[in-house]
């Protein structure tokens, strides 16, 4: 038997499962009326690990792969009941209502990390004007002036390219469930700055944000430098600035050096050119701006095998790009239990990514909408 009679001996029997799986779906429906009527939830786990041990003790070396099979056409069952039901419509209002909302980009009070001629003060700059920007020494600062009312909104780093996430702004993310109305990718260009009147050669220790100084690891072993962590880039620079000691220099951008007056010593020492850190813009109030193409969303998962398989599956089923998952360990004690952050390409206008957050909403355990925004580059 050739290729050819093999393809059509498969096409055969896709043709035989189509007209079941699609009686399989009618009956689905009638299971959905039926729970409304007698207010059972969609998903009932245990029923469906029974399946699924059924399916692979009935297929022999087979098991596992079949049992994947099934797990995709429970979720497809349990996305039609979901829908049918109208699970999730605490979090559809949500969103709806916030539909077409902009950020307030003047006139607005602002929380940033650092100091004047940060990095996080240029990522501001990009998005608000003619707004009050106060500065915090410290992440959890800015989700407290979010908070507490003292500020609309809040500026933080989430992910360096080359430095990758920062992961004391996720920890943060999962502490507060803020929602994320933008985000900004600001390009980042290091420089080795002295005070003026000090001679280079005689630096020995430079000062910097710990993120600064490993994306700059390169420069500062090839001049056998000691680095020592600062609060953030900016503030480092204004330290030299400000220190009679003339062994120490400051890892910042040109627009910090400028600011506090020092002798730029070299620019661009970065290891990797090309640097970008992304920064998120957070709010107490959801705002979804038209054209929004970013989702991000976080979640908690049974300890069952293939749970975040199946999750992730249902992103794919339902056409959405997954760009980031970052998984952070449970503040409640747990062992080795995890909360996961993703993001996703999309956008909740559409029909079946809004159906989809419904779904996984009522379905997962600490399910969390954090936003659907528009990422300035």
């Amino acid at each position: 038997m050739d290729l050819l009679e093999l393809r059509k001996e498969i096409d055969k029997i896709d043709s035989e499962l189509i007209p079941l799986l699609l009686s399989r779906m009618e009956v689905s429906k009638k299971v959905a009326q039926y729970k409304i009527e007698n207010n059972i939830p969609v998903l009932n786990e245990q029923r469906e690990k029974e399946i699924l041990e059924s399916v692979a003790k009935r297929c022999d070396n087979q098991g596992e792969t079949i049992k994947t099979v099934f797990s995709s056409i429970m979720d497809a069952s349990r996305a039609l009941q979901h829908k049918i039901i109208g699970d999730g419509k605490e979090l559809k209002d949500e969103i709806n209502s916030a539909l077409g909302k902009k950020i307030k980009t003047k006139n607005s009070t602002v929380a940033c990390f650092g100091d004047l001629g940060s990095n996080a003060h240029n990522a501001c700059n990009k998005v608000f004007e003619n707004s009050y920007i106060n500065f915090y020494k410290s992440f959890e600062d800015i989700f407290e002036a979010v908070n507490n009312g003292s500020a609309d909104y809040g500026i933080v780093p989430v992910e360096n390219s080359t430095a990758g996430s920062v992961h004391e702004s996720y920890d943060l993310i999962m502490k507060y469930r803020f929602y994320i109305v933008g985000a900004v990718d600001i390009p980042i260009n290091h420089c080795i700055c002295v005070k003026n009147g000090t001679n280079s050669e005689n630096v020995t220790k430079v000062y910097s944000h710990h993120q600064a100084l490993r994306q700059c690891d390169n420069y500062i072993k090839k001049h056998d430098l000691v680095p020592i962590n600062y609060s953030n880039t900016a503030g480092a620079a204004k330290f030299v600035s400000e220190s009679s000691a003339s062994d120490i220099a400051a890892v910042c951008s040109v627009s910090a050096a400028e600011k506090y007056g020092l002798q730029i010593v070299q620019k661009s020492i970065e290891d990797v050119k090309g640097n970008t850190t992304r920064f998120i813009i957070i709010s107490k109030k959801l705002i979804v701006e038209d054209g929004a193409d970013k989702i991000s969303l976080i979640f908690s998962l049974p300890h069952l095998t293939g749970s975040l398989y199946r999750v992730l599956g249902r992103f794919a089923m339902a056409g959405l790009n997954m760009t980031k998952l970052e998984s952070r360990p449970l503040k409640d004690g747990s062992s080795f239990a995890y909360s996961f952050y993703v993001d996703l390409l999309g956008n909740v206008q559409n029909e079946e990514t809004l159906e989809l957050l419904c779904a996984l909403y009522s379905e997962l355990p600490d399910f969390t909408f954090l936003g659907n925004f528009i990422e300035t580059n």
